[in-house]
This record gives C-alpha cells, structure tokens and sequence, in this order.
C-alpha cells in the first residue's frame, strides 16, 4: 500500500483496533467461541510452496496506448503493491485463432510474396515494445472459437499441416481432420453438398448427431456419431460433390465430416513447400436434400433462426503481411518490455508459445531470444485454450510433441506445460475413441505416455473461472473451496502424474465481467481461491489481472477485472477488494523472498443452519518460524469468534499461539462497493488494519462479518 494512503487513513484503522481488541462489535451468531483445529502433525502436511514461484499475476491483451501506461514506472510500482510475485504472459492472440508475431524482425517461408509460415530472428535489434496479431485467411468459413480475429483475406478453410504423417510420422488416419456443421436446430437432411479445395480429402465420412449437444465440450456430449446411409465415400475426386446420404432425410442440428486420407496435392501457394501440399482444404459445405426432381436444395432457415455456423478441427497457420491487425487497439506487450519494466518482480516469468497457430520453428526462436536477452523463464505454456477450439487431445498432443522437441533443442532444462484448459469445474469431455474413453486429459496423457514423452509435460496448467457471471448470490460464496480441490482432483483421477505440478495460470470469478468482482465477495472469493488451491495440492497461483482498467456495466452492477479503480489515463483513483485480499494473501498470511511454507489441515466447525461452513481456515508454517492462520468468514451479517488449537497426534501435543500474535483483517468493515454508474467507487476503501496481540490457551479473536483474517506468531510447546 503506498504509504500516502495509508497515512490518510489513520483514525479509521485506529478506531478499528479498539474494536479489534476488546472484542466488541457486530452481534455474533454463536454464543460459545467456536475451535479453529491446526493438525500440526509433522508428517500430515498436505503440501509445500515457495511464494516466489507459486503466488503471481498476469498481464493479458493490452492497446498501445495501454502498454505505454501499463509499463510506465508509476504504474508497475502499483501493481506489484498488491504483493503478487511471479508473473504468467497470457496469449490472447491464440485465443482469438490467430497468429502472432513475437517479433517483426524475421522471415516469410515465401518471402517474394511477404506470406507463408513467418520465423521470427533471434537478432538482438531494436527492444521490441509490442507484438501484433495477423488473421488467419485459411480459417475460410470457420466461425466457431473464441471471437476470431477478422481479416480482409479469408479464403478457403485448410487444416493444419503439422497434424500429417509428414510431421507427425504417424497414419493419417490417426489425427482425422473435421468440420462440424452445427444447423442452430434441428433440421430434415439427406445431402451434403462439398466444394473442395486442395488438398481435397480421398477418403471421408459424413454422418449426423443424435443426442444433446455435439459441441458442449465443458458438459459433454451426450450422444452418437451415426454415419449417414450412404455417407461412407472412398476414392474421391475432389471438385465440387454433391452427396445423396440417403432416401430417408434423417432429422439432426450437427452434420460431421471426418477426413482420414488426403490427396495431398497441393494448393495455390505451390510445391515449393510441403505444408502446403498436406492435410484437407475447403472452400464450402452446404447442408440439404435432395428433392424429387433430384436437385440440391439447401435447408431452409426460417429468417429468426440463427445463423449456421461451422467447428473445424485444426487451422492452418499460413498467413500473409497483409493480413495484420495493426490498428493499435489490440496488442501484446513485446518481451522487452516485459522483462526489462520490472513487472516480472525481478523472477523468472511463465511465457507462451503460438502452437495451435503456429511453427515449431517460431516457437524455438522465440525462445532463443528470450534467452538471448537474459531474460529468465519460469515456465513455458504451450498453446491456448485447445479445449475451447475443440481441439482432439491427440492433435494437440501430437503439436506438443513437435513443439517441445524444437523448443528443447534451444534449453533442453526448460520446463513446458499445458494444456491452458479455459475455466472449468468438471472434467472435459470429448466423442468417444475407439476404446470408448471420452476425458480430454486422461486421452491426451495416454497419447504422450504412449509415444515415450510424457517427461515433456512438467506442469499442468488451467483456467479457473467457476461461476456464471449473472447467477452470483452471496451462498455461490460457499462452493469455491468445493470447487477448486474437486478440479484439481479430477486431474490427478484422468491420469496426470502425483509429480506433475498443478498450476491455476489465469483465474477470477467468472469469464464475463460481473458486479461482484469489485464488492467485498471478491476479496473472500480470492483468500478461499488461494487456500483451497494450496489445501488441494496446487502449486502455482497466478491472479488475474495485474494491471489497471476502466469500470464498465455488467448483469449485476458496474464492475472491474482489476485491483484498481482507474480511468481511461490510467489514474488510479481507489483500490478495488482483490487488491486488499492480495494484501492480506501475499503480505500477511505467506512472507515472499523467505523460502519454502508448509501447509497443515485446519478447519472450523461454524456453520449456517443449511450446513454450510460459515468460517474457513488455512494454515501454514512459515520459514520465519511462525504460524500463520488465514480466516474467511463469509458470513455477510455476523461476526464470530474463535479460538485457535494446534494439535500434534505424533507427539500426543496441543498447544496454542503465544505471545506476541499479530492479527490483520480486511473486510466489509474498511471496504464497501458504491454501484453508481461511471462514478462506481468503494466508500470507505480502507487498507487492512493490523494489532500485535498478548495471546496464550483461552485467547479469543473475533472475526468480523465478512471478513479475511490472518493470525500470525510463534507456537510455544509444539516441536517443528
């Protein structure tokens, strides 16, 4: 906290520290002291974590304007206030199916025409300052995905290149290639109409869903692949082909065609390079019937249906100098930046590679350049979001392995992960392979495992965006720690290593802005997040995001992603609640720059008369030799009271805090969100308020109503 504010805030803090010590305050809902049980058995530690290198931020898509502002010095001193450590580089390129150059400074496979597949240099000219994103023209008229990024050259869909035998030495047939059309509803079908490009697929089969929906990845899909009558086609000619699947038109919303064998001819980028001549290229899928004068005829669309829109397996990276986006509004930080503003706290930064999008070749020389510069990396995340493209585990297993090999070509000693799976609380779910497996992981797993690579996979990294933006209430409050230990279970059952580390890379409450981001539930939210991550087996935590935004109108209030109340300059005019909770996480209850902390079971039994747990608790063992406690109690309208027992079964030991004890807490006390339109803000926006405490057995400490609070000091009696 800068030391301005919080010199402006002393009689408040003042006043809250009388009420603090004589246990005064809110009526409380008990009327005994509820136990606050530490299992400080040594050999029942659950898990071990150095701040440094599991407690971070992130900095994602930025404007020009905005990369200026985000890594001028003032601004990078406010964001690391907040007391996060490391720092992970989201790559939102990917994540819009695009390409992205890391640098401009670099070659075209066809450099006559400024197009192809682009190799950045790992010359050390010129800092770069920001990274631009180019649309890909072989998406053609694919329009699932995240948003793609538009450009003025689409033109034919084509897939991905490195997902053939010539790259990945394997059949084909084992990384089939698809489009799905997805009708929007339910429609009459009995003909497929297919304009090909080349390559053009030789072999192929079209066939209709039956079941729920085809493309709900994060619920699964419920239901069948059934190939059409006469939908099985071998020895195809390419050109345009226009299917009878049937006599009977078979009632479906998904039609599926499944390339196994490629012409391999190439397309109009020429032979010269091979990319161009694999995989499977077209410029159009109509989906209809044949009518009884035997002529095509597309389904009709009743003019308020929506739009039909088609999900491809793969895309082909190819893309031109024309196809930039370089208006300035949308951008990545440049590595140099990056590295050299101080934003990365001085420790070494978890970075991207483009792989879905991408070369392997890209992929190495921006790791050399990195590494050129001296700029240290943690780890190194591959990929995007591939379960949000509706990548197969086994294609994007099949790029990891390519990728990893280039990229430890450069560093064979750096570490690499994945997936980047998008936000989700339950396994994910694809169609079914041959021996009837469906888990994304437990499939891509078995892929690496099967080809002797697994080693090439030292973490494991998710999204965590639990809840629907417009369905929070207070209770949602209570499913977070649930939610969390069950995800990162869910891992380890689908096969990932108990050595793999686990790591949260991008997280807040929901993937759409939301009111409760900036009210007090944020700040519980992000302690029982963190917690419950670590009490889970967890060993990264990266909060998103670290830099300043706007305020802007959501479902259920006006709300900001960020730590801070800012405008459009960037002027920081409040702190929003995540900034106090990462207070309260990073500068009270852990101690960074200190070492390893371990963490013991603790729990309290408060709960509502729904029984829900009313007060969690977290606690560790700090290098310095203190206990350090962390309380949530997300009870909105009641304080409680507690007391805190550390137990030692081995050692048949009970002990509690000595003196001295330092209690902090943050809460609706010193934090209230005002919901006004643009002139949102919180009043009060009190930093946490902190007293050194005489403590001994019988100690009682009162935690206010909702409310985040740490309990920190020695432990007499109880051996380490």
């Amino acid at each position: 906290m800068p030391v301005d504010l919080l010199v402006h805030k002393q009689l408040p803090v003042i006043l809250l520290l009388v009420v603090l010590v004589l246990g005064s305050g809110p009526a409380r809902a008990q009327s005994e002291p509820a136990t606050v049980r530490v299992d400080a058995t040594p050999s029942h530690k659950i898990n071990s974590f150095d701040p440094d290198s599991a407690l971070g931020s992130s900095v994602d898509v930025l404007s020009r304007i905005d990369i200026a502002k985000t890594y001028s010095p003032h601004i990078v001193q406010e964001a690391l206030s907040a007391g996060w450590g490391p720092i992970t580089y989201r790559n939102n390129t990917e994540l819009r199916m695009a390409a992205w150059h890391w640098t401009e400074n670099g070659t075209w496979s066809d450099p006559a025409h400024r197009s192809g597949y682009f190799t950045g240099s790992t010359e050390l000219k010129e800092p770069i300052h920001s990274i631009l994103a180019y649309a890909l023209p072989h998406r053609g008229f694919a329009t699932s995905g995240d948003r793609p990024l538009q450009g003025p050259n689409l033109s034919y869909w084509k897939s991905n290149p490195y997902l053939t035998s010539k790259f990945t030495g394997e059949s084909d047939a084992l990384h089939p290639q698809w489009v799905v059309v997805d009708l929007r509803v339910e429609k009459q079908v009995n003909a497929l109409r297919i304009a090909w490009a080349s390559p053009y697929a030789v072999a192929y089969q079209v066939e209709y869903w039956t079941g729920a929906n085809a493309l709900d990845f994060d619920g699964g899909p419920k239901g069948d692949w059934k190939a059409f009558p006469a939908g099985s086609i071998g020895n195809a000619q390419g050109g345009l082909a226009t299917l009878k699947l049937g006599d009977a038109p078979v009632a479906t919303r998904f039609v599926r065609v499944l390339m196994t064998q490629s012409s391999n001819t190439c397309d109009e980028h020429g032979a010269d390079d091979a990319r161009n001549c694999v995989g499977y290229a077209i410029q159009q899928i109509t989906v209809g019937n044949i009518d009884g004068a035997g002529s095509f005829v597309e389904v009709s669309k009743d003019p308020n249906e929506r739009r039909t829109t088609f999900c491809v397996s793969s895309i082909d990276p190819w893309h031109s100098a024309e196809d930039v986006n370089d208006s300035g509004s949308y951008q990545h930080s440049g590595f140099d930046i990056f590295f050299s503003s101080g934003l990365t706290n001085n420790l070494p930064a978890m970075i991207p590679v483009t792989m879905l999008y991408g070369t392997p070749e890209d992929a190495a020389a921006q790791i050399a350049y990195i590494e050129r510069r001296g700029y240290r990396i943690a780890y190194v995340e591959m990929g995007e979001e591939p379960d949000g493209k509706h990548a197969m585990p086994e294609d994007y297993a099949a790029l990891y392995i390519q990728w990893a090999a280039a990229i430890h070509k450069v560093d064979p000693n750096l570490k690499l992960g994945g997936p980047v799976f998008e936000g989700v609380t339950e396994d994910i779910h694809v169609w079914p392979n041959a021996q009837g497996q469906t888990s994304w992981m437990g499939r891509f797993i078995n892929y690496l495992t099967s080809h002797g690579r697994l080693g090439d996979l030292t973490f494991v990294s998710f999204e965590h965006y639990p809840f629907e933006a417009c369905d929070i209430t207070w209770k949602t409050l209570y499913s977070e720690p649930r939610l969390m230990k069950h995800i990162l279970q869910v891992w380890r059952d689908d096969g990932v290593p108990k050595e793999v580390p686990l790591m949260v890379t991008e997280n807040h409450l929901a993937a759409s802005l939301t009111g409760p981001m900036t009210t007090i539930f944020a700040a519980l939210w992000l302690a029982d997040n963190v917690g419950s991550f670590f009490e889970g087996g967890g060993a990264a935590f990266y909060h998103s995001p670290i830099q300043p935004q706007g305020i802007h109108n959501t479902c259920l209030g006006w709300a900001s992603w960020s730590n801070f109340v800012s405008d459009e300059s960037y002027e920081i005019k409040g702190y929003t609640s995540p900034y106090f909770a990462a207070h309260m996480i990073n500068l009270e209850w852990v101690q960074h720059r200190a070492g390893v902390h371990h963490m013991f079971p603790s729990s309290t039994d408060i709960k509502d008369a729904d029984g829900n747990v009313l007060v969690t608790s977290y606690a560790v063992h700090r290098p310095d030799g203190n206990w350090s406690v962390m309380l949530v109690n997300r009870d909105e309208a009641n304080a409680h009271t507690v007391r805190v027992e550390f137990d030692d079964s081995r050692n048949k030991q009970s002990a509690a805090f000595s003196s001295p004890v330092t209690l902090v807490t943050f809460g609706s006390e010193q934090y209230v969100w005002i919901n006004d339109g643009l002139n949102s803000h919180p009043d009060p926006d009190n930093p946490p308020v902190a007293t050194t405490l005489a403590a001994g057995s019988q100690t009682v400490f009162t935690l206010p109503k909702a409310s985040v609070t740490v309990l920190r000091g020695r432990v007499a009696g109880l051996k380490d």
